[in-house]
């Protein structure tokens, strides 16, 4: 069944925002979307190797979201020849609308030529009762047309099915998805910023919050200022649950790290869903041979950025200013770390990221210091204990998650890899973190558990078919002790 048009409607929806969000010249646009392209390929290494079935891309003006947009397309490339339609999800700017809003168009343009509408898909999924065809919130909005010139750059040639998503439930977006999922021909992409005019570290930290919901695929930590494009976003969160999908994020950054100033700032991120794989063992493989080169090339400037960051706190001399550029590209990719302080062999604190969300280099140098000032199991540490050598320091690296499946608790317990996996436990708003380092002084996989369970706040007995699990794996370095002599300080 072709898409039905009506005669007073343009055949094909002219650019909107060309020359505001994105040059108007095809050369010049084309020119951007390649320096984007290659600035991302050259600062971000993807974890994954196979091509992403689903991605979440920013839609801001190009100078501000540009390079974390690249960030997700780069990982399309490889499959520029296989995929053939492209499911396009955004947020309404414009004209508010409740479900899923077709156009009544056969093309949307831009400076890079024409991209159709799959119509076929299209009258696949016209007959569902959240889809309709709505002409005028697509007029003018700019969340699924600054998408387009980046997949006219990475892929052949291709089809799209648009859709502005207002307010509907996660399930009804996800009908949507699911009946449009097919193959490795078909690319999701969900268009979305995060949060919207706060200052510079009050979006870090809501950022970081929404990083961390998207990348455990929880629905109930992504509130309502997090993500313009929340709506859709949790209706692949749905699928990507159903369909056991690993996320990883590509990058997140704000306007104040571009083109924009740091009192009033928005947040962008892109993150890469991929179809799980088998091969949980080679990726923890490559994961593990990696991170140790980094960690033994580079293990004791990130000890002494721990320790200087602790030292100016105790100084009073406010938080650690780090020049990136002293730093080799390693230490500035998007990274994970604990970091845990011990005295005289016992723990003396502990805080650390479980997801990837800023510079290695940045995470060692903030969970140090709350690891020292901010763990509410111990008192504040203090410099007479620095200066006695009481104090040493480890930082864990991170693997990424990886989501566990399992029909009951004894199935859970009977995955937990004793001295290997460091897992997450989440059952509604609790959650408890244990890092693989825990198996020394529990090493029973029961006792473990039930001691994770304790951590999240939950009774030693809780259970419910509500518990999510995930794994990961982690590479560590050691201090003997903390340096305190000036030069020792110098990076």
């Amino acid at each position: 069944m072709p898409l039905a048009l009506n005669s007073d409607i343009q055949k094909v929806r002219p650019a909107a925002v060309a020359g505001m969000f994105y040059p108007s010249n095809a050369k010049e646009l084309e020119a951007s979307v390649g320096f984007y392209l290659s600035e991302a390929e050259a600062k971000f290494k993807s974890a994954n190797q196979l091509p992403p079935k689903a991605i979440i891309a920013p839609h801001a003006g190009y100078i501000y979201s540009g390079l974390t947009a690249a960030a997700a397309y780069n990982a399309i490339r490889p499959a520029r020849a296989t995929i053939k339609r492209v499911v396009l999800l955004g947020p309404c700017h414009r004209v508010a609308v409740r479900g899923l809003v077709l156009p009544g168009t056969e093309a949307f343009a831009t400076p890079l030529g024409n991209v159709p509408l799959d119509v076929n898909a299209v009258a696949r999924i016209i007959g569902l009762k959240q889809v309709k065809i709505f002409d005028d919130t697509h007029v003018q909005d700019h969340s699924l047309e600054v998408q387009l010139p980046f997949l006219q750059s990475v892929l052949d040639d291709f089809s799209i099915v648009p859709l502005i998503v207002g307010q509907a439930t996660p399930d009804e977006v996800a009908e949507v998805l699911n009946t449009l999922w097919g193959g490795p021909e078909t690319l999701i992409v969900i268009s979305s910023d995060l949060s919207h005019y706060l200052t510079y570290d009050q979006a870090r930290n809501i950022d970081g919050q929404t990083c961390q919901a998207i990348e455990r695929l929880d629905q109930m930590a992504l509130g309502d200022e997090q993500a313009c494009g929340r709506h859709s976003i949790k209706g692949l969160m749905v699928v990507a649950q159903e369909k056991d999908l690993k996320v990883t994020t590509a990058h997140v950054c704000n306007s104040g790290d571009t083109a924009g100033t740091k009192d009033k700032v928005v947040g962008y991120g892109s993150w890469l869903f991929n179809e799980s794989s088998d091969d949980t063992t080679t990726a923890e493989d490559d994961f593990g041979a990696e991170t140790r080169d980094i960690l033994d090339q580079h293990g004791e400037s990130l000890l002494r950025v721990g320790a200087k960051a602790v030292q100016n706190h105790l100084n009073k001399n406010g938080p650690l200013k780090i020049d990136m550029n002293k730093f080799p590209p390693a230490l500035k990719r998007d990274t994970a770390c604990f970091v845990s302080l011990d005295k005289d062999g016992k723990l003396r604190g502990c805080i650390g990221s479980i997801q990837a969300w800023r510079p290695l280099i940045t995470d060692v140098a903030e969970n140090a210091c709350k690891a020292a000032f901010q763990d509410t199991r111990f008192k504040q540490l203090t410099m007479q204990e620095i200066t006695d050598n009481q104090i040493t320091m480890s930082i864990s690296v991170l693997s990424p998650q990886v989501p566990m499946t399992f029909e009951d608790e004894a199935d859970l317990v009977s995955q937990l890899r004793s001295g290997v996996d460091g897992v997450v436990l989440q059952d509604g708003k609790k959650r408890g973190v244990f890092l693989p380092v825990v198996w020394e002084s529990l090493p029973e996989p029961r006792k473990f558990f039930n001691n994770l369970k304790r951590k999240a706040g939950y009774p030693e007995d809780h259970w419910s078919p509500t518990i999510k699990a995930w794994r990961y794996v982690t590479e560590s370095v050691y201090s003997k002790d903390l340096p305190t002599d000036a030069p020792l300080w110098i990076i």
